[in-house]
């Protein structure tokens, strides 16, 4: 069974949290703006606006009005947190 179609914004998304996982984008880095990641991705601003959305929800990036959206955190990997019934720490 082949893998399901995924939206722009979410490969998008997945993208640029590669980066920040890689540590391309590294904590406290600025992420380009809006116009800047329409030509750099080649996708529509509105596509851009859903990934800065969909990587806050992610708690990975922070955006501050007329400043700009920075990285705040990493992505989660498989294993850094304990499974249900496994002690913490």
């Amino acid at each position: 069974m082949s893998e399901l179609p995924r939206y722009e914004y979410v490969k998008l998304a997945d993208a640029i949290a590669a980066d920040i996982g890689s540590g391309k984008l590294p904590q406290g880095a600025a992420l380009p703006g809006e116009r800047a990641m329409t030509e750099l991705h080649r996708v529509s601003i509105g596509t851009v606006r859903r990934a800065v959305v969909e990587l806050r929800k992610r708690g990975l990036v922070a955006t501050l009005p007329a400043k700009g959206t920075y990285v705040i955190g990493m992505p989660e990997r498989p294993g850094d947190t304990p499974q249900e019934g496994e002690p913490e720490g």
